[in-house]
């Protein structure tokens, strides 16, 4: 996998890295993703009073949906963690490394740049001179161990809807490529944009292409996919919890607030976009304090780390 996960995100336009970024995640998923099908079938219609949609048979329309907290419960590489560090994947420097990098981001509030690099080189040396098909497999068994059982039945209705429409159908997530491709295909979705980490002859070299999937970078690569497969974005529709998807929700003509973070759904109120919460009660508010405070994949994985670690002692 690229890491064990990526840095709060910064609130910022596009650069020549999220653009790379972008680019990178657009081509490694048309690479992997899965061949389409001929059948199509009438998609479902949406709640009574709004007009039917996805349309049926629009090609030229794709839906984009974010993983953590709005396809899956949580954060995908939280469970990924789990489950190398129950394979002995990691040295505890390395999880205490990490957990310690986390919390200053979140504590401090700021991100100063030699503090963000450190934790991204941190990340990107676990996973140095391993094989990528090596993790690929480990990330299979981890789907079935801690992933399948927390996937939103709701969100997955809607992605379902767009497949039965005859539409693609694409993750898009900071989490690694491989993690993400995985759990795309294992939903039966077309396949994933995620955070590309460079590999030399299927093996790991420590460096990312480019810059984690997120934010603004999420936007370049589902505008470079939407280029390269002939959709009309206006047609699109993307779903995100997360107000820093904002960029990739603008870019579609249909955007959905999905248990949605406060500002979000201030947002999407004020934009008139449509919402879908999942969540009740506590569970609502357990969820989405998290992803109000943009906790992202490395977060998962450090949390993780530390209640196992806790455990253990």
């Amino acid at each position: 996998m690229a890491a064990l996960g990526w840095l709060t995100p910064r609130r910022r336009p596009a650069t020549a890295r999220s653009v790379l970024a972008g680019e990178a995640a657009a081509e490694a998923a048309r690479k992997s993703a899965l061949p389409e099908e001929a059948e199509e079938s009438a998609a479902a219609p949406e709640e009574a009073g709004e007009p039917a949609f996805p349309v049926a048979g629009d090609t030229r329309a794709a839906a984009f949906f974010d993983l953590d907290n709005t396809v899956m419960q949580g954060a995908a590489i939280f469970h990924f963690g789990r489950g190398l560090y129950k394979r002995k994947f990691f040295q505890r420097r390395e999880l205490t490394r990490f957990a310690w990098q986390q919390a200053w981001f979140r504590l401090a509030g700021v991100e100063d740049p030699e503090h963000m690099q450190d934790a991204r080189d941190s990340a990107l040396s676990i996973v140095k001179g391993h094989r990528v098909s090596e993790l690929m497999s480990i990330g299979e068994e981890i789907y079935d161990e801690y992933m399948a059982d927390r996937i939103w039945p709701g969100t997955r209705a809607l992605a379902q809807a767009h497949l039965d429409a005859g539409q693609k159908v694409w993750l898009v997530t900071a989490a690694p490529v491989e993690t993400a491709t995985i759990i795309a295909r294992r939903l039966g979705l077309t396949g994933a944009l995620g955070t590309v980490a460079e590999s030399v002859d299927g093996v790991y070299t420590g460096r990312l292409v480019g810059e984690p999937l997120h934010g603004p970078a999420k936007a370049e690569a589902v505008r470079a996919l939407a280029a390269a497969e002939g959709l009309d974005l206006e047609r699109c529709a993307a779903y995100s919890d997360s107000h820093n998807d904002i960029p990739m929700l603008s870019l579609v003509g249909h955007p959905y607030a999905v248990n949605p973070d406060a500002k979000l759904r201030k947002h999407a109120r004020s934009l008139d976009w449509r919402l879908r919460d999942y969540r009740t009660g506590r569970k609502a508010a357990k969820v989405g304090i998290p992803a109000a405070a943009g906790v992202g994949a490395l977060a998962g994985g450090t949390a993780a780390a530390v209640a196992l670690h806790r455990r253990r002692r």
